[in-house]
């Protein structure tokens, strides 16, 4: 099987143009095909503020009402992707932006109402996958923003890391599958505190350790749940770290089982 690189990159690299740039040329370089998936909920937190939205998190994730999906669609679905699109475009990367909706790409089902009602927050159902195939044959390097749909007209918010791991449980069918997640940091820190105490490798006896002592949380928690569920479906590798990782041996964290 051909290997296809899967990358995922945080709000953080995004809102940083002097990272973002050299990011973009670095995934362009990518050899063999290629998925770039992007959240972008840093400018949303910060055009909500201009706004007077809300912002409201829990374990990481948005809750979303309708004023956020509506603000959110414009921000994910189009300045965002778009002008990621534009870039890649100018790098010789043949790019086409997609959220989950375009070509029924990923399907989702709302969250049900539990001790947190996160409103219009899908959890992925499904992924088409022969649309990405087809996609990825003719030279196409899809850039997918963080929004998926019900199938019945409704657009749901959906956190980017699951989006990426799901695509990469469902393309590891057809390629040998390695999942990045680009952020601002090394990898996963043994302390906040200190941005060199990088955790080289975290398997699953480490990744246990690591949460009783409550050093993985907030945003890094969907990242780790959903390392652990691709590599147990098939994705052959999985690493976090900064973005120069996807183009260089620069040091990070390697997720195992």
């Amino acid at each position: 099987m051909s290997k296809l690189s899967i990358v995922k990159v945080g709000g953080n690299v995004i809102e940083n143009e002097a990272v973002l740039l050299p990011f973009l040329q670095g995934f362009a370089n990518l050899s063999g095909p290629k998925i770039l998936v992007h959240g972008g909920g840093k400018k949303a937190s910060l055009w909500a503020e201009r706004l007077g939205i809300p912002v409201q998190m829990n374990a990481g994730r948005r809750i979303t009402d309708t004023d956020t999906l509506e603000l959110i669609t414009g921000i994910y679905a189009g300045q965002v992707n778009k002008s990621i699109v534009a870039t890649l475009q100018g790098l010789d990367c043949n790019a086409i932006g997609l959220s989950g909706a375009d070509g029924n790409a990923i399907q989702a089902i709302k969250r049900p109402i539990a001790a947190i009602d996160f409103g219009w927050v899908g959890d992925v159902a499904s992924v088409n996958t022969p649309f990405f195939t087809q996609l990825l044959d003719q030279g196409l390097s899809p850039v997918c923003c963080a929004l998926t749909h019900d199938g019945k007209g409704q657009l749901l918010n959906t956190n980017a890391d699951t989006i990426a791991s799901q695509l990469a449980v469902a393309l590891s069918k057809q390629f040998d599958v390695n999942l990045y997640y680009c952020f601002e940091q090394l990898g996963v820190l043994q302390s906040l505190e200190d941005l060199d105490s990088l955790i080289e490798t975290i398997d699953t006896k480490k990744y246990k350790e690591l949460l009783d002592q409550k050093i993985i949380h907030q945003g890094m928690l969907p990242k780790m749940k959903n390392a652990f569920d691709a590599l147990n479906q098939g994705v052959s590798k999985v690493a976090i770290g900064k973005p120069e990782m996807i183009s260089s041996s620069i040091k990070h964290t390697s997720i195992t089982l």
